[in-house]
């Protein structure tokens, strides 16, 4: 009978310490997760994966059925697409382009939401590239900037092949989200803007949540819809969350002298409206919005259902303030690595359609602009635009 207390004395312990062990994984469950990603080895003596080919369709997560020709059923432009981080990291500073976990989120995620609303614009092409890991996106370690560094030359050799083999002198988009608009910020100012003859092909380039300053863009910002050539960026923050307006601020990377990375030291970002379609620090109702979209997990081509009138916008100190969304499908979901991404809607759907769309028209009806012929000519008239599925078939639009 003596051993009875002992023993319950010892579950009491032994339940206390798994309640405390509990409870302490809960509290750190970040920093836990962030130290999983870390891949605990010098960027100076870290081996990156093989170099894509951009000669072969496996180095392109978008590629168009025939890349190098064009029919009058395509749409009158080019998309660029850099993508956002969908590799979390863990072994590598920088992700493989055939990682799967980071593939099946562009399909399932990035594609219909970042890549849609510029699928009536142009011919995609969005280059599978060994982009820095979100570990890296989450430390200031000069490691993780080498990371980002790194990322860049395969953008930039993917945006040359494009150029030499598929553009054929036709207008393009240049598109980059979160680390992907960063990249391309530094990809307009070494490519583009020191081409003149590419630099007049520019319909429009967007840097979506993706800071740059305000100062020292790369090419003259956005002031209207019916403006081509310009820039559109912006990195946003919801009205009641002050701290990621000064977490964007404070720790943004931004590109300097020597394409080295350094933060913006009190310099504020350009902050470009959606709503307006214009770099202004005007408030934009919530009324003026063309329509939200959630389309995670839609089929690619797909024009998904939208919603309005969900959220106001207003440039204030170089940041994006957005009021919360009402629609429950517009909040962030997934585990603590997913919300630490772009989330999986997208607040400016049909507005950045709309714009991308009248800016293409903007470059395409300026009387000093020369369209190049089609290397097909169909004769069907109001055939719809084929869409090119994400393994490269052809699709057609509802």
């Amino acid at each position: 009978m003596a051993d009875r207390p002992i023993r319950r004395w010892i579950i009491w312990v032994l339940a206390a310490l798994l309640t405390l062990l509990a409870t302490a994984a809960f509290i750190w469950r970040d920093d836990i997760l962030r130290t999983t990603l870390d891949p605990k080895e010098p960027f100076q003596i870290y081996s990156p994966p093989p170099a894509p080919d951009y000669s072969q369709r496996a180095a392109w997560a978008l590629l168009p059925a025939k890349p190098e020709a064009w029919s009058t059923n395509d749409p009158p432009a080019d998309v660029f697409f850099i993508s956002p981080t969908t590799f979390n990291g863990g072994v590598h500073w920088n992700a493989p382009i055939n990682d799967t976990k980071a593939d099946r989120l562009f399909r399932r995620m990035i594609a219909p939401n970042y890549v849609g609303p510029f699928q009536r614009a142009g011919r995609l092409f969005a280059p599978r590239y060994r982009q820095a890991s979100l570990y890296s996106l989450m430390t200031l370690r000069e490691d993780a900037r080498e990371a980002r560094r790194f990322a860049y030359a395969d953008v930039a050799a993917a945006f040359r092949r494009y150029i030499q083999a598929y553009n054929n002198g036709r207008p393009f988009l240049i598109v980059g989200v979160e680390q992907g608009g960063t990249l391309a910020e530094r990809l307009l100012a070494e490519e583009v803007v020191t081409d003149p003859a590419l630099k007049a092909r520019l319909a429009g380039a967007y840097m979506i949540e993706a800071a740059t300053p305000a100062d020292a863009p790369p090419i003259t910002p956005c002031r209207q819809r019916a403006e081509a050539g310009c820039l559109a960026a912006w990195v946003s923050a919801f009205d009641n969350d002050p701290q990621r307006a000064k977490d964007v601020v404070d720790r943004s990377l931004v590109w300097a002298a020597g394409a080295q990375l350094e933060n913006l030291h009190g310099r504020l970002p350009l902050c470009f409206n959606p709503l307006f379609g214009a770099t202004t620090t005007a408030l934009a109702p919530a009324k003026l919005g063309l329509g939200a979209a959630n389309a995670t997990g839609l089929e690619w081509g797909a024009r998904p259902p939208f919603l309005t009138r969900q959220v106001s916008a207003q440039c204030r100190n170089g940041v994006l303030r957005i009021s919360r969304p009402k629609a429950s499908m517009l909040k962030p979901q997934g585990d603590w690595a997913d919300r630490q991404k772009v989330p999986g809607y997208n607040l400016f759907y049909a507005d950045l359609e709309a714009d991308a769309m009248a800016r293409v028209a903007t470059l395409l009806a300026d009387p000093n602009y020369h369209q190049p012929a089609p290397a097909i000519t169909t004769s069907v008239a109001l055939k719809p635009s084929p869409v090119h599925a994400l393994d490269g078939r052809v699709i057609r639009r509802p």
